[in-house]
């Protein structure tokens, strides 16, 4: 693991580079994607010990919540508002690994329930490890209630009924 090294006071929250020269963008997808990237650039790095991405470990997370009653791919899909063919991308190697594994509902043949193996549980709690790192340095710089706030803001954007339903 690399070592870290804070660059404000405990009580600093985040400020931009002074140096940085970028325009403000009118447009939210745009700078929600520049931040998304930014986050993910810093929480793969963290999780690279451990061969997984950030998006992977959001799946094994979500399933490690689901262990007594496996959610079809629908259900996970819809838990991680990703769409279902970029679910079935990430999952491949996941279920190649050992990680997950999917299988048919007993009630219906149609349905694939996807579940979280012993190895995959073992996996992911390593992978949350290291995502702990990454947790707090964000948390360190950003700020504790800030993020918080953050997370509150985009978990109430993922899960919007009626920005999902917008399509013209």
């Amino acid at each position: 693991m690399w070592a870290y090294t804070p660059l404000l006071l405990p009580s600093a929250t985040m400020t931009t580079d002074s140096k940085a020269n970028f325009r403000l963008s009118p447009c939210n997808a745009t700078t929600l994607r520049m931040a998304s990237r930014r986050l993910t650039q810093l929480y793969d790095a963290a999780l690279e010990p451990c061969g997984l991405r950030s998006t992977q470990l959001a799946i094994l997370s979500e399933l490690a919540h689901w262990s007594a009653d496996p959610p079809t791919l629908a259900e996970l899909a819809d838990a991680l508002a990703i769409d279902r063919s970029s679910l079935g991308h990430n999952l491949r190697p996941l279920e190649r690994e050992g990680w997950v594994v999917l299988g048919e509902s007993a009630v219906d043949a149609r349905r694939r329930h996807i579940a979280l193996t012993s190895k995959g549980r073992a996996k992911w709690r390593e992978a949350v490890r290291l995502w702990r790192v990454a947790q707090e340095r964000f948390e360190y710089v950003f700020g504790r209630s800030e993020a918080a706030s953050l997370r509150a803001t985009l978990l109430g954007i993922a899960h919007h009924e009626r920005l999902a339903s917008l399509k013209d």
